[in-house]
């Protein structure tokens, strides 16, 4: 689980990078050359063989465990102790990991098909705009999609909270030198990560790109 968890984040970390190339002011040259490298490059198109099956990895060992921990505890405690024992979103992971393969479902269909299967790098948009950028203005002109980014954005955010140092102590990082920095590196990474992944329709919508 864990290490399925640290591979997810260092994904994470090229996803943003990448989609971050739309701010770049440039019509979305940059971020369509870098969507073309990644789509077209063999190497990294076995790599995203490996993402998949990371994914689904990271699901189902996740809904394991879930039904591990409510089948060891049946009964619950006569007093809840609420955030004393464990943060709320710690305590709703399996939830949160819902969310978001729902949202990733979705964002498969808007993106990842049209861009492997369907040819969106070749078209042209009624705004001037072409390729996966001209496609990401055109799918995030709906409010209801920047709705539904935001939320599984916002589900990320938690989801990493918890996840991030607890993905570390799983491969066995206990010195508390080590965890004082990892749960500061987890903190700043499940709050700047989700948020830039948010900003990224949010801009497209309100036309600041």
């Amino acid at each position: 689980m864990g290490l399925t968890g640290v591979s997810l984040i260092l994904f994470l970390v090229v996803h943003v990078g990448i989609n971050a190339c739309i701010w770049a002011m440039d019509d979305g040259q940059m971020f369509n050359r870098a969507a073309h490298f990644m789509g077209s490059t063999v190497v990294i198109r076995i790599l995203e063989v490996g993402l998949f099956g990371g994914i689904f990895l990271h699901l189902i060992q996740g809904l394991i465990l879930e039904f591990q921990n409510r089948k060891k505890r049946a009964i619950g405690y006569q007093v809840a102790m609420g955030n004393k024992g464990s943060k709320w979103y710690s305590r709703w992971m399996g939830l949160l990991g819902t969310i978001i393969l729902l949202f990733l479902i979705i964002h498969w269909k808007q993106f990842w098909v049209p861009s492997r299967f369907m040819g969106a790098e070749e078209v042209i948009y009624d705004d001037g705009s072409t390729g996966l950028f001209g496609l990401m203005k055109e799918t995030f002109s709906q409010a209801w999609v920047v709705i539904v980014y935001v939320i599984a954005c916002i589900s990320l955010a938690y989801h990493l909270l918890h996840g991030f140092q607890s993905a570390f102590r799983s491969l066995g990082v206990y010195n508390n030198r080590y965890l004082s920095l990892i749960n500061g590196v987890g903190i700043g990474f499940s709050i700047i990560v989700p948020l830039a992944f948010a900003m990224m329709p949010i801009s497209m919508y309100f036309h600041w790109v």
